[in-house]
């Protein structure tokens, strides 16, 4: 019997953050998992970032965590996406060699003072405790052994019941080549948690030398580069990415072959990503497509593999040779790595609080794609609270978390813990009502303080920040008081063509340079002042109606909402105004028809203490979830 005051399971990217975050702060971490060799694997693309991922990481960086420093470290490719659109969407995304990030992920964790590597498979949860002091208290291994720790975080991603799946064959799998975890499932239902069935794929591995890369579209990376953390890696414009697209004759193969795949065949039950389908969902759901996009991405500079984005398939091994070599480029195709889907088990995440802590058992934490997310920073934003949280209960130190209104991590928190979801979960901008406030650039300003607070983010990188943010702020701030012939430096900066090079020329420069992260930051504060300050006011306006109780109201009293509102309503049962707001199913003119009943209903609106307040007008309810329109309630679950 071994003694820890964590033990993570799995080393996947939540478990990465979730061991050196707690050990960070001082615990005993045991990292528990079959094989060491797979820590940091990235099974699908290795690639970070993305619209509304991008976010989360540089969050996660500001927070102390690991996953922004892996990133820029491994990076062969990197592009900010929406460049030319506004701030609050212009989201870096980073291709990564896919054995550098594991290596540099592995060599971190044997490097951080205070983690212990366990190679074995968890199979059961060691609980003391009756009734309502239940508490979990370690871990069985498969062979006998017992770990014992007050906190336990699983970040068991795709393994827990895992089946993969080319065409209708099937086998025990976490994933490709890579055993499930068989035990632990049983486990956490004996001990009063509910399980979802889930499924995900990965298309295939394509030998690089069998592609005509002449035929595909070109894709560079951006010089200069933009980073996760201030330094870009030594490789990031080393390898461009390419572009190709399906056709019609690869449509024809997949209608034709549809009673071979898994998902149609009717032999997969788990419910799959609607934000990242299979190329069968694709051709199936968008009929009136003459092609889809995919995106031919290195696996490694070094490596012989392309992985080809956008092209998962649980169609047989066979068939897939055929369809691969109908996209162009692509004639005389060898498929190194067939795709396949997997079809595993998640916990239902509202049985956890926004700690990553489960309600149902004190002292288990959880977090990743076994909480039924879909990616990688997702996964790592999850591992980063968990680990802290779980660290923080050992030392007997209260809970800490993000809120929703400060940052994309409360976003993601928020949604899964308390909406729930009904299919693998994706961060998406839409997500954020708040998102103008929640950019990439200022994920510093916003968070190291906290990620400070938790003991993560040391002094020295503290001081810089607050540093940086005071030379920003009196850049803005020069900026608006500056004139030339006339004119304001921040109204000239407005105009399009122009930048803030381009008004410093004119201008003159600061006394205190910049670097170009913070010239970054200063042009988008001038440029959106306007729009910033009003997602400001709406955000203290989104507080004066978020307390609003709707404790004891009955949804079916409630004229003029619509069914799926109600119906919406009624199964989440939400405590406040804000809370209704955010349930899928609830459309902007249901909440307008609560704050209505609120109103004229005996005794009127307040607080959810009960205290009564004026009510916000209802066009001020629908402004408060930001600029760029609501948020859709197809996509806020």
């Amino acid at each position: 019997m071994r003694e820890f005051d964590v033990i993570v399971v799995g080393g996947g990217h939540a478990g990465i953050e979730a061991a050196v975050a707690a050990a960070r702060l001082g615990a005993r971490v045991a990292l528990a998992l079959p094989n060491p060799d797979t820590i940091g694997r990235m099974p699908c693309n290795p690639a970070i970032g993305g619209p509304g991922k991008s976010q989360l990481v540089f969050e996660v960086n500001a927070l102390g965590g690991v996953m922004g420093r892996l990133a820029d470290a491994t990076a062969i490719h990197g592009r900010t996406l929406n460049a030319s659109k506004g701030p609050a969407v212009r989201s870096l995304r980073v291709q990564n060699e896919r054995d550098g990030y594991a290596a540099a992920a592995r060599d971190l964790v044997e490097a951080t003072s205070g983690i212990e590597i366990v190679r074995g498979e968890v199979a059961d949860l060691d609980v003391v405790g009756t009734g309502g002091d239940r508490r979990v208290a370690g871990v069985r291994l498969v062979d006998g052994r017992s770990l014992v720790a007050p906190s336990v975080v699983l970040c068991t991603g795709t393994f827990l019941r895992g089946i993969v799946w080319y065409g209708r064959r099937s086998r025990e799998a976490g994933r490709q080549g890579e055993a499930p975890a068989r035990h632990l499932s049983a486990a956490l239902v004996a001990t009063g948690h509910r399980l979802m069935r889930f499924k995900t794929g990965t298309p295939p591995r394509v030998r690089s030398s069998s592609v005509d890369f002449q035929e595909l579209e070109r894709v560079a990376p951006d010089d200069p580069p933009a980073s996760f953390t201030g330094t870009p890696g030594p490789r990031v414009t080393e390898s461009p990415t390419w572009m190709t697209r399906t056709t019609a004759e690869t449509h024809l193969l997949i209608i034709e072959n549809l009673d071979q795949s898994a998902m149609y065949g009717g032999d997969i039950d788990g419910q799959g990503p609607r934000y990242c389908p299979s190329i069968e969902d694709k051709v199936v759901r968008f009929a009136d497509k003459e092609h889809h996009l995919l995106f031919v991405e290195p696996d490694g500079v070094d490596t012989s593999e392309v992985y080809l984005q956008g092209f998962s398939s649980s169609l047989p091994p066979e068939l897939q040779d055929r369809m691969v070599r109908t996209l162009p480029g692509f004639a005389r195709a060898e498929i190194q790595r067939y795709a396949y889907a997997v079809e595993y088990d998640a916990l239902d995440p509202t049985q956890l609080d926004v700690t990553m802590m489960s309600r149902v058992l004190p002292g288990l934490f959880s977090a990743g794609q076994i909480n039924g997310t879909s990616g990688y920073e997702e996964a790592a934003a999850q591992g980063l609270i968990a680990g802290v949280n779980a660290a923080r209960r050992a030392a007997a130190m209260p809970a800490v978390t993000v809120r929703r209104d400060q940052g994309y991590v409360g976003v993601l928190l928020d949604d899964l813990v308390r909406w729930g979801i009904d299919e693998p979960y994706r961060m998406l901008t839409s997500r954020n009502e708040y998102r103008l406030l929640h950019r990439q650039d200022n994920a510093d300003a916003r968070l190291a303080g906290v990620g400070h607070a938790w003991g993560l983010v040391d002094g020295a990188r503290w001081d810089a920040v607050r540093e940086g943010q005071a030379r920003v702020e009196a850049e803005v701030a020069r900026l608006s008081r500056a004139r030339d012939g006339g004119e304001l430096a921040t109204t000239v900066m407005c105009r399009p063509g122009e930048s803030y090079a381009s008004v410093v020329a004119r201008f003159g420069a600061s006394a205190e340079a910049l670097d170009a992260m913070e010239a970054a930051r200063v042009e988008v504060l001038v440029r959106y002042a306007a729009y910033i300050e009003r997602s400001q006011r709406e955000l203290a306006a989104r507080a004066r109606f978020e307390a609003w109780s709707l404790e004891g109201t009955a949804f079916g009293d409630v004229p003029s909402l619509s069914a799926e509102g109600r119906a919406a309503l009624e199964r989440g049962r939400p405590a406040t105004l804000g809370a209704a707001q955010r349930l899928r199913g609830v459309r902007d003119s249901d909440v307008s028809a609560l704050l209505v009943h609120l109103k004229t209903r005996p005794g009127g609106g307040g607080d959810a203490d009960g205290s009564r307040n004026g009510a916000p007008a209802v066009g001020a309810l629908r402004r408060a979830e930001g600029p760029g329109g609501a948020v859709s309630r197809e996509t806020a679950a």
